[in-house]
């Protein structure tokens, strides 16, 4: 597996106005468009994050079914995050234990792991996605303006 970031879709490039054609492939291929299906297996919950996600990227202008797999990824990660998240709020971030000698120990709960885990993983499927801060300026707002505003000076 190469190391590095990952490529960035020449979808977001267009969009963000950083598209340089003679960096990219003779003959890419073309994003097929349309709006992805949430897969069976997504739960209720993370079938709508899935929309809500597939709302948000196709008012940006990068969505398409070939994200589809990639945002039930999203989905069912902030799910997990939301679902740990109440399990800590309810018992707390740590549990405590006896030791062989009599002592209490405090222990961390899983859960604490579980959604830490869940948080990169869904951090690094947002960016992919141009859904993060950081991405979602590099992606930008579509064209620019075809409007000089200094002409009338000239």
């Amino acid at each position: 597996m190469p190391g590095g970031r990952p490529r960035k879709p020449v979808e977001l490039k267009v969009v963000g106005g950083t598209l340089r054609k003679h960096r990219e492939h003779a003959n890419p291929a073309q994003p097929a468009g349309g709006w992805p299906e949430a897969p069976a297996w997504l739960s209720s919950r993370s079938a709508a994050i899935f929309e809500d996600t597939c709302q948000r990227m196709s008012g940006m202008g990068t969505l398409s079914v070939e994200w589809a797999d990639v945002i039930a990824d999203y989905a069912s990660c902030v799910e997990e995050i939301e679902l740990t998240t109440a399990i800590i709020e309810d018992v707390g971030r740590t549990y405590t234990t006896t030791t062989q000698t009599g002592d209490t120990m405090f222990r961390p709960r899983p859960e604490v792991s579980m959604r830490s885990d869940a948080m990169k993983r869904a951090q690094s499927l947002r960016s992919e996605l141009g859904l993060g801060p950081a991405s979602k300026s590099k992606v930008g707002g579509g064209k620019k303006d075809a409007v000089n505003p200094f002409a009338a000076l000239g």
